[in-house]
């Protein structure tokens, strides 16, 4: 390599500076309108009107300065809230420490974290990753691979749940048993069953035909974009007693569920089962990408260096959140909120369903809460969603005729009794 000239030098010395005041493109301060959205992003998403830029707590605030409750925590993902000072002052101090390493290294917050987990949980291995699809996809992997491994290649069966919601990669979009979702991508992976939930019946009926060839069962122990359906103890139970016997693996999607949401640090640990596998993510990391798989260290021993992988898996600052998260939530006080949250969200919607019957069922688990529409405002759940927006709420559907509620685990009384206020409000604008 010939010598680096002295202009050579110069600019690297110039471009390796700190102190350099950061560069700042015309895009950096336009002002930003939601119509910018249409122009420039890809339509996946159809984004409210408004645009927020603030948060605390349960509360969020607009480019106007306008104020609202939030019962959706972005997809039940902020599960402390927006901006708790913990996972701030978390974020805070390792983003003063390292960003990002890679897994050619480990570090410090991603082990941390990771025997947290596993001291308070079935499992004796970890694996880290940005999502829960990715989880999922990584436990389907690993089931697949032990069979594979444990008991030879034709057991390759995975079953599955009707009307389940399991990520957007191809593998879990097509477990997830939608077509909706996963219809037009050409062929989808093969060898997922999907029977309706809740059904022990049409469970032991395919595992009398097909035992052999079923390498899994993968379930949500609540059901959540499905219409927020929670799992019967007797079907989980009974789907534990079946992989039990014919050498299947029970796979847990607690994405949604899991991280104190039902009142339990994991649904699990309410039904009274134990998983081979569990994926985890959304509520893990109160606002940060993080996402986690867990299982025994038998069944974690069939992957192998390289077998599987994920460039930000085990991040050290997603890490670091996400372990200031679980030291808050993996308390009795909050799991104990929790279920008197359940409590005071039960007795607020079923007393607006006195006032006026707009739901035939309420139903959920901890603080995440469905209102099923009755049969005079079927399909109309996302004009509720646009009507609590009007009104300042932020609300989400599970279906079209379900509404959805997601809150903050730590929600105050006050937000609460305010934000089922102008959910009656919503409800009476778009149910004409």
């Amino acid at each position: 390599m010939p010598p680096l000239t002295s202009a050579g030098k110069a600019v690297v010395a110039a471009s390796s500076r700190h102190d350099l005041a950061s560069p700042t493109s015309a895009a950096a301060t336009i002002p930003v309108t939601r119509e910018m959205f249409d122009q420039w992003m890809v339509p996946c998403y159809a984004p409210a009107t408004f645009i927020p830029v603030r948060g605390e707590g349960s509360r969020v605030w607009d480019q106007d300065g306008r104020m609202y409750i939030d019962f959706a925590s972005g997809v039940a993902v902020t599960s402390l809230g927006h901006c708790h000072p913990v996972l701030v002052k978390a974020l805070n101090e390792q983003a003063h420490r390292i960003w990002h390493v890679s897994n050619w290294l480990t570090n410090e917050p991603a082990l941390r974290l990771a025997k947290r987990l596993i001291d308070a949980t079935f499992a004796e291995r970890v694996f880290f990753c940005s999502s829960g699809a990715e989880a999922n996809e990584a436990a389907l992997k690993l089931a697949r691979r032990y069979a594979h491994d444990r008991h030879g290649a034709p057991k390759i069966r995975v079953i599955a749940a009707q009307n389940a919601f399991h990520g957007r990669t191809l593998f879990t979009v097509t477990a997830g048993g939608q077509e909706k979702y996963s219809k037009g991508f050409g062929p989808n992976p093969a060898g997922i069953t999907h029977l309706p939930y809740n059904d022990v019946a049409a469970l032991e009926r395919e595992f009398a035909e097909h035992g052999n060839e079923i390498c899994a069962v993968l379930l949500e122990p609540m059901q959540g974009e499905g219409g927020m359906t929670p799992g019967r103890p007797e079907y989980l139970q009974v789907a534990r007693r079946l992989c039990t016997a014919h050498g299947a693996l029970l796979i847990l999607d607690e994405i949604q569920s899991g991280m104190g949401r039902t009142g339990a640090l994991f649904s699990y640990m309410q039904k009274g089962i134990i998983p081979d596998i569990l994926a985890s993510a959304k509520g893990l990391g109160g606002g940060f990408p993080v996402g986690a798989m867990l299982t025994t260290h038998e069944i974690a021993s069939v992957f192998s260096v390289g077998v599987h992988g994920t460039t930000y898996g085990g991040n050290p600052l997603a890490c670091a959140v996400a372990g200031a998260v679980f030291d808050v939530i993996n308390t009795t006080e909050v799991l104990d909120g929790v279920k008197a949250r359940h409590a005071l969200f039960m007795e607020g919607l079923k007393a607006i369903n006195v006032r006026r019957r707009v739901f035939s069922d309420v139903r959920g688990e901890g603080v995440w809460i469905g209102g099923e529409l009755d049969t005079p405002w079927k399909g109309k759940a996302m004009d509720v969603v646009k009507a609590a927006g009007a009104a300042g709420l932020l609300v989400l559907v599970a279906g079209p005729d379900v509404v959805r509620i997601a809150p903050s685990l730590v929600i105050s009384l006050d937000e609460i009794l305010e934000g089922l206020s102008r959910l009656e409000l919503a409800l009476n604008r778009a149910l004409t």
